[in-house]
């Protein structure tokens, strides 16, 4: 908070400085230590009248801040787009052919993640044109971990979708015998499974969307990609709804 008021400050002190006389302006010559010591004390009187235009200050820079994220994530997204929505290790939900894409970051461990699975299971029957690109992405413990692993792992058994809705819907905390019970439970070969989790390609995946999260700026979990747009968090569908009717030309 400090360095941030402190920054208010240097911009307020700019903004009196842009408001002084131009002769002074164009003045080359530097101050000397007693007009600087005036300066200083013009502006901390004036921060002190008003005390308000810190909070202007911060507004700004907030906004330039958030603009700035913004028009790199954009442009990071762009460069991004293959590994993004045709990564060929990430599973895909919902119609593989469908016509608008929404990507998903979850962590199997995250509470906010579990919270959205009903809303984005009856977004994919409302949405039969709807196809889910699902990045594993596990931050939060070691059995995040294992799970992801066990996840993509199940996906080369054809039963990606159960496990995962499994996993989602399951309340408590994970640990191993959890996840290869829950495996057991779809009906996966465990053994099998625990053989393909050690799997360069289960590695490799996991790796790719970890750094692809480092460079979208995803700092958590859930977080979903639709278009040109990053929405974290676990957020109403009607919001990613909205994202999606705007791709396909109906917002």
């Amino acid at each position: 908070m400090l360095s941030t008021i402190r920054t208010a400050v240097a911009l307020g002190a700019l903004g009196i400085a842009a408001a002084a006389p131009a002769a002074l302006a164009q003045d080359p010559a530097p101050l000397s230590q007693a007009e600087r010591s005036a300066v200083e004390q013009v502006v901390r009187d004036y921060l002190l009248a008003h005390p308000e235009v810190i909070m202007e200050a911060l507004t700004v820079l907030q906004t330039r801040q958030e603009q700035s994220e913004r028009q790199r994530q954009a442009e990071q997204l762009s460069s991004l787009d293959e590994e993004i929505f045709r990564s060929p290790g990430s599973p895909v939900m919902g119609n593989p052919e469908g016509n608008v894409t929404l990507v998903e970051f979850f962590d199997y461990q995250c509470g906010y993640c579990k919270s959205m699975l009903e809303p984005l299971n009856a977004l994919r029957e409302r949405d039969p044109d709807l196809r889910m690109v699902m990045k594993e992405l596990p931050i939060l413990s070691p059995a995040s971990t294992t799970a992801a692993k066990a996840a993509l792992a199940a996906e080369l058994q054809g039963k990606y979708t159960e496990f995962h809705l499994a996993m989602m819907g399951y309340r408590g905390r994970l640990d191993d015998d959890v996840v290869f019970a829950t495996a057991e439970q779809v009906g996966l070969d465990v053994e099998r499974l625990k053989a393909d989790m050690e799997s360069e390609a289960v590695a490799a995946e996991i790796a790719a969307n970890m750094r692809l999260a480092q460079q979208l700026g995803i700092r958590g979990t859930p977080a979903f990609i639709v278009g040109d747009d990053i929405v974290p968090g676990a957020v109403d569908v009607r919001a990613l709804e909205a994202l999606i009717a705007e791709q396909r030309g109906e917002g």
